[in-house]
């Protein structure tokens, strides 16, 4: 698949244009530091997902409807990986009683610094594969390890980000010294003639070092589907750029839905077993489309008839 230089240009763009409306650029006056509502976050996390399906369509146009279901695919499978991540930030916001109102400041700063951090991963992913084909053998690993920690690994998963978010034992503090108190959107005050963190950068680390840990599990199930850059990278930064959105909308509801994780270890079940056969049974990447719908469709039903119990905290928008 040969991508021209005007294609990536045109991917730029579009990116750094709907980044601009969705940061309020073109309003001024318009702050982050209030609580996106559910609606609004709703039509942002829409126009995203549109953004990213119209841009679909458009690979399908340029270079074939393969290519394009290639890319649905990996899109698909990246945005249903992406609820993982938030069942995680809910667990960081309340661990640290975060106020909705700067949990968006966060947010940002994670997902902007995410985008790099994704393409160094995804870059170094391509190359280190293509180089030495053994490496699918623990990348598929990884993938079927993440799948475990989806379904038996929720316990130890709390008490993980318990720890990481104890302001006074946590070990962002023996790096840096950290006052308890929340100064406004304000990662960093002065207090006794020092610099001090505050806990609003407490959770940006922890979100920061939680989402490489997501990119080890996300960035070789994705090369499972595919190993051409344009369509990886692509795939990826749209899943990512409307999860801050995704957030406001599930973030109040994600507890309830018992039975998406399940969902998710299933499709890394299903996309480990393909990177590890992929040598002797061929996937269509249709097949692996319809694994992530059904999946999905169950999981989503199955929590929709037997919900969990309404959990949201105070520090949850609701």
């Amino acid at each position: 698949m040969n991508v021209s230089l005007w294609v990536w240009a045109v991917f730029g763009f579009l990116v750094l244009f709907a980044l601009a409306l969705d940061l309020g650029l073109f309003h001024k006056s318009r702050g982050e530091r209030h609580e996106l509502p559910l609606r609004s976050a709703a039509i942002r996390s829409a126009a995203w997902i549109g953004l990213a399906l119209a841009f679909g369509l458009g690979v399908a146009v340029l270079y074939g409807p393969q290519a394009g279901l290639t890319y649905l695919t990996a899109y698909l499978l990246e945005k249903s990986l992406s609820v993982d991540n938030i069942f995680v930030f809910v667990l960081i916001f309340t661990e640290l009683r975060t106020p909705p109102a700067e949990q968006r400041r966060v947010l940002l700063w994670g997902v902007l610094s995410a985008l790099v951090m994704r393409a160094l991963l995804i870059g170094a992913g391509l190359f280190v594969i293509n180089r030495f084909h053994w490496v699918i053998y623990p990348f598929a690993a990884l993938i079927i390890l993440a799948a475990v920690r989806l379904l038996w690994g929720g316990q130890k998963e709390r008490e993980v980000v318990a720890a990481a978010c104890s302001i006074c034992s946590t070990w962002v503090a023996r790096i840096i010294p950290i006052t308890p108190v929340y100064h406004g959107d304000s990662f960093w005050v002065r207090q006794g003639g020092r610099i001090v963190a505050t806990p609003l950068l407490v959770a940006l680390i922890i979100i920061e070092t939680t989402d490489v840990v997501f990119a080890l599990d996300s960035v070789p199930a994705v090369l499972a589907v595919t190993r051409e850059p344009f369509l990886v990278y692509t795939s990826n930064i749209f899943a990512m750029l409307g999860l801050r959105s995704l957030y406001f909308v599930l973030a109040g509801i994600v507890e309830r839905f018992r039975y998406i994780r399940v969902g998710l270890a299933v499709i890394l079940m299903f996309f480990g077993a393909r990177l590890l056969l992929g040598d002797i049974i061929e996937f269509p990447n249709w097949v692996s489309l319809g694994v992530i719908v059904v999946a999905l469709a169950l999981s989503v039903g199955a929590s929709l008839k037997w919900p969990g119990p309404d959990t949201r905290p105070a520090s949850v928008p609701q």
